[in-house]
């Protein structure tokens, strides 16, 4: 989901006044609706365009850079499967969009206005700043507008989902067997078989050595390393030589009015009598009677709205408040319900509307008309969008340039640093297959080893490292690929085989002795100081001895396991005790039962979420592992 909704917000604890802010609510729809873009995939005849792919990617590759640092390799993100999961991921958003629309979960301007004020990275001052709003959103790729529909689009989903997630069930019983299982505890003690002790009784002759060499040549060659001067070449670093007047912004703002618009916003209440769509016509029929019984008692009525929708409405979310479903815009209700509204004056009340929820009777409340925002307000946001434009206009036209330039002046990489007005950089040693932070990609090590630089000792082809970013490089220094010699690596394939082979005998005394205490002999050898384990126990000696020490039947003890150690040998483990769980106290059970919802919740939902897919229409692009859309 919208992780940067996640991480930033925190909402407001006590509102004083209600908050309305002047945020730029250029409506859900105006972001998604490119019925002329590419589309990469339709979610039951909804289109997933082009542009939410890329921004879903860019914001993948941002927590990725933020999480690795200099290790960030941006060519993961081309590989297909990558590619597709997070296609995956905007179709399973998609559709749990759609299933949040038909259930008309919406939120109104004010409780989305109550969002953002809350988040902390908006605020100056201890309070939210328009201009601190933009900044923050441009420095994440984004405008008002996008970032507002995502909000929306966040929270509708959220309502949908939080109904599996935060419903799911546990019982007392099931808690109490797991704390019984989860707490009880092992008293063990245990004793170690090191390779150590074992290496004096090892010998490996120059034959073995030279069989171990010969057998695994790879293991010994090292691969082909390059150094090379480069130029790189962006969009974004093209952005600093970019200047853009105020007659430009102005020119922009007047050419594109609808931009810089709020949407007519509509509140409406309703009382509904449900039924299902796919219900047999009798109850429909019912359902309806009942309605128009309600309406009537409505138009004899119509002050007592409220009080009717409170006695009779079925819809859960707005009976209790009257039927009052907030502010809303064109197109975010269900079509009928949608199309019933904006088609009332305020204070009009419909007749029956049916929709697939039942049969609905509303009621317009208020009509918030379509205003413009001023100019300044939008001046920064505008500004950097045009430099962002002449930026991309720029790179477009000097990237063939670019290209050409590298190729027709093949012996110097300094003709293209001057066009772009870049320098020419050196790099260190380059290992080939070995990609790294950017600009050193995979695509990038491909064109440092490419024929033409190594052998032909021309610049490398323009090659593009990340959207809006190209890279040429020239060869300084090259060293082949070659195996190092047998009498370099001589010592340590002895000290490996010598390992090796102590490890195994380690391992058969080991399991010898293992079976020999199974047998009930005692044989000589040092046990540890008991500890207590608990299943959870972490050991040096590995998770799989741990398993195996729960896995004994307490009614035999003392019992004895044993397993290859992790850290080499073997390890025994002697069982002595079994302690079981002290008496369960509310808080604790409390605690598991918690822990039980939220797992049998999060089931839920995946089933939820499994089974509106397999009911679904979805048809997804296939990518290819030269494909970047």
């Amino acid at each position: 989901m919208f992780d940067f909704v996640h991480e930033k917000k925190r909402l407001v604890q006590i509102v004083l006044l209600l908050i309305i802010l002047p945020f730029a609510f250029w409506g859900v729809d105006s972001y998604r609706k490119s019925d002329g873009a590419e589309s990469l995939a339709t979610v039951n005849g909804e289109k997933i365009h082009q542009q939410e792919f890329d921004d879903a990617l860019r914001q993948q590759q941002g927590r990725m850079r933020e999480a690795l640092g200099d290790k960030f390799d941006p060519a993961l993100f081309d590989k297909p499967e990558v590619r597709h999961s997070i296609l995956e991921n905007l179709v399973s958003q998609r559709l749990l969009m759609i299933q949040a629309r038909a259930a008309g979960l919406t939120i109104s301007e004010a409780q989305l206005a109550q969002v953002i004020a809350g988040i902390e990275a908006f605020h100056k001052d201890g309070k939210f700043d328009k201009q601190q709003y933009v900044t923050v959103l441009r420095s994440q790729n984004m405008s008002p507008l996008m970032f507002e529909a995502r909000v929306m689009q966040e929270l509708g989903m959220r309502q949908l989902t939080d109904a599996y997630t935060q419903n799911g069930y546990a019982s007392n019983s099931v808690a109490d067997n797991l704390i019984r299982l989860n707490e009880q505890q092992r008293v063990v003690s245990v004793s170690q078989i090191a390779p150590d002790a074992f290496l004096k009784h090892v010998t490996i002759d120059d034959a073995a050595i030279k069989a171990y060499y010969e057998k695994n040549s790879t293991e010994f060659q090292t691969p082909e390393q390059a150094r090379v001067e480069y130029v790189t070449f962006s969009a974004e670093a093209l952005q600093s030589q970019v200047t853009v007047d105020d007659a430009a912004v102005k020119k922009y703002y007047e050419e594109h009015q609808p931009e810089f618009g709020e949407q007519e916003q509509r509140q409406a209440a309703h009382i509904l009598i449900a039924v299902a769509a796919q219900a047999p016509d009798a109850e429909k029929q019912a359902a309806k009677a009942r309605a128009e019984q309600v309406l009537q008692q409505v138009r004899q009525s119509p002050a007592k709205f409220a009080e009717l929708a409170k006695q009779y409405s079925q819809d859960p979310g707005s009976a209790a408040k009257g039927g009052d479903l907030g502010l809303f815009g064109h197109g975010m209700m269900v079509k009928p319900f949608d199309e019933a509204v904006f088609q009332l004056k305020p204070g009009e009340i419909s007749g029956l509307v049916q929709s697939d929820f039942g049969f609905h009777i509303i009621k317009l409340l208020v009509v918030k008309p379509a205003k413009t925002l001023p100019l300044d307000e939008v001046k920064s946001a505008v500004t950097q969008k045009l430099k962002l434009q002449q930026a991309n206009d720029r790179f477009a036209e000097l990237a063939e340039k670019f290209s050409n330039t590298a190729y027709e002046q093949s012996d110097t990489l300094k003709p293209v640093a001057e066009l772009v007005k870049m320098p020419v950089q050196q790099s260190a040693w380059l290992i080939k297959g070995q990609a790294g932070a950017l600009p050193w990609t995979d695509k990038a090590l491909q064109a440092v080893f490419a024929k033409e630089v190594v052998k032909d000792k021309r610049n490398s082809s323009a090659v593009e490292i990340a959207p809006n970013t190209l890279l040429a490089v020239r060869l300084l220094e090259y060293k082949p690929a070659s195996t190092r010699p047998l009498a370099e690596v001589n010592d340590a394939i002895h000290q490996k085989l010598l390992r090796q082979q102590a490890l195994d005998l380690a391992s058969k005394q080991g399991k010898a002795t293992l079976e020999q205490l199974q047998r009930g002999e005692k044989p000589n050898m040092e046990w540890k100081a008991v500890q207590t384990w608990t299943r959870a126990q972490r050991t040096a000696e590995g998770n799989e001895l741990v398993r195996l020490v729960f896995q004994v039947n307490p009614a035999k003890l003392p019992a004895y396991v044993g397993v290859e150690s992790e850290q080499g040998g073997y390890v025994l483990a002697r069982v002595e005790a079994v302690k079981e769980a002290t008496a369960t106290d509310d808080a604790r059970r409390a605690r598991y039962m918690q822990q039980l919802r939220q797992l049998t919740g999060d089931e839920l939902f995946q089933a939820y979420l499994a089974d509106i897919k397999k009911h679904a229409t979805i048809s997804m692009k296939a990518f290819a592992a030269d494909d970047k859309k």
